[in-house]
């Protein structure tokens, strides 16, 4: 015989631990926030022991409650992928991710077969999108810069964003940038799906007017990353989306010490249950958000 405690309270506390709040989680399960509260003191009374900490309505786990948090996650996605595939007959439907382009591109795609190692068969079907999401989108995962609010849709931060410029090798050699003014002796390169990049690193710097030689607009992120790997000019530059072009000396940042924190990247699922699959991907974000160090701001 296992000594386990009920699957039930298992259950309720592995909702208020991955959402930080009793309120969400009795949302999420459909039931009342006192049978929540009451599901987590009596798995707390089992144990023996205190998962959370209570200051006021802010829950946070304790360094036990966390790492049980992720033994427990992990085996609920189990039960839960092995209980579908014995009510679907092994047929599943492909797990539908719908992602920014550049995150997809830079971040996301590099690392998927890690996830597909945990999911041997499982069809995944990426589509890049930086479109509004809504609750009938056709999607189990979505990935967004934050804060994402959407009726029908819940959205965890799960990986820190910095900017800072970053630009070829070669663009250095005729004009060297030592100061933020020296950016006026070279072309900007900006993107419509970040209009306000250069804007919010430059205010950051007490910058509030740059006059640069020459400016190039285009509508993708990823268009203006590769523009300036080409030595067009001048981009605004995301960690940790262009980690391995800087490792491998593909680009530079001219100001390593002026970065700026902005946006965090969210990932959104529909509101209520979904399926094991989408919940086994959510947990895998999270668990690579904090593995990598960049720790997701709300």
């Amino acid at each position: 015989m296992r000594r386990l405690p009920s699957l039930n309270a298992l259950v309720t506390f592995e909702a208020v631990a991955r959402l930080s709040s009793f309120t969400l989680a009795a949302r999420e399960l459909r039931v009342t926030q006192g049978a929540v509260s009451r599901g987590v003191a009596g798995l707390e009374a089992w144990l023996g022991i205190s998962l959370f900490l209570r200051n006021g309505k802010l829950v946070t786990l304790t360094e036990v409650g966390r790492a049980y948090r992720e033994e427990v996650s992990a085996a609920l996605d189990k039960m839960a992928v092995a209980t579908a595939r014995v009510v679907d007959g092994g047929s599943r439907a492909p797990l539908v991710l719908d992602v920014l382009p550049t995150l997809a591109m830079r971040w996301l795609i590099p690392r998927l077969p890690k996830f597909q190692s945990t999911r041997p068969g499982l069809e995944v079907r990426v589509v890049t999108s930086d479109r509004p999401l809504s609750a009938t989108d056709p999607f189990d995962v979505a990935i967004r810069r934050g804060p994402q609010r959407r009726a029908g849709l819940v959205a965890t931060p799960f990986l820190g964003e910095r900017i800072t410029p970053v630009c070829a090798p070669s663009l250095l050699r005729p004009r060297k940038l030592r100061t933020v003014a020296d950016l006026e002796g070279h072309t900007l390169l900006h993107a419509d799906t970040r209009s306000d990049a250069w804007p919010t690193w430059l205010h950051a710097q007490g910058v509030a007017r740059l006059t640069p030689r020459a400016s190039l607009r285009f509508d993708h992120y990823y268009v203006a990353l590769q523009a300036a790997q080409d030595g067009l000019g001048v981009a605004m530059g995301a960690l940790p989306l262009v980690v391995n072009e800087l490792a491998a000396k593909r680009l530079v940042a001219p100001f390593p010490d002026r970065v700026v924190t902005a946006r965090s990247y969210y990932a959104v699922a529909h509101e209520g249950v979904r399926r094991p699959e989408a919940s086994l991907f959510l947990t895998w974000l999270l668990a690579m958000g904090h593995a990598e160090g960049n720790p997701a701001s709300t």
